[in-house]
């Protein structure tokens, strides 16, 4: 769980779950179409407090919920054409049942933002591209998060990021 620190990752240590929902929202304002994030860890890590607050953020006009049984949530805000899309992998059984989501036609389109939960499952359906966000429990209500950005394009992304939530 000790990463080596560099300009691909943003460690950060929530110590309950409203600041995972604030860090998430902080995320969630940088977003402006095109982009991949993952969010990996196990049962009760948070994905979803995270990803309710990159909602948030990002200004969907409902809340987010778990996309666990329905697989793909749709989120739109009051104005424009962009659309939020809150998958969640858990269900399936591998890349070939991801893949018959239509997956690669959002993950390309400009104007989507796609949210992944439990993105292991089918990583060959993934972009190379990504910014992957890896949660942990450490105590009852205590999550270790490590954002990482994969490949280039994520990079000037994660430093906005950095800067928005920690000033730095």
């Amino acid at each position: 769980m000790t990463p080596i620190l560099d300009e691909r990752s943003v460690e950060f240590i929530s110590r309950s779950p409203e600041q995972t929902g604030r860090l998430g929202a902080l995320l969630g304002q940088l977003l402006r179409g095109g982009e991949v994030i993952c969010l990996e860890g196990p049962l009760g890590a948070g994905k979803t407090v995270l990803a309710q607050g990159i909602g948030r953020g990002w200004g969907a006009l409902n809340p987010l919920l778990s996309p666990t049984f329905v697989l793909v949530r749709e989120h739109r805000r009051p104005t424009g054409p962009q659309r939020l899309l809150h998958i969640d992998f858990y269900r399936l059984s591998g890349a070939a049942e991801a893949a018959g989501l239509g997956l690669e036609d959002w993950l390309e389109d400009p104007q989507v933002v796609a949210l992944i939960e439990w993105p292991e499952r089918a990583l060959e359906v993934l972009p190379p591209q990504r910014l992957w966000v890896r949660l942990e429990p450490v105590e009852e209500s205590r999550r270790w998060l490590l954002f990482s950005a994969h490949g280039d394009l994520y990079l000037p992304f994660l430093e906005s990021f950095r800067h928005a939530a920690f000033g730095v």
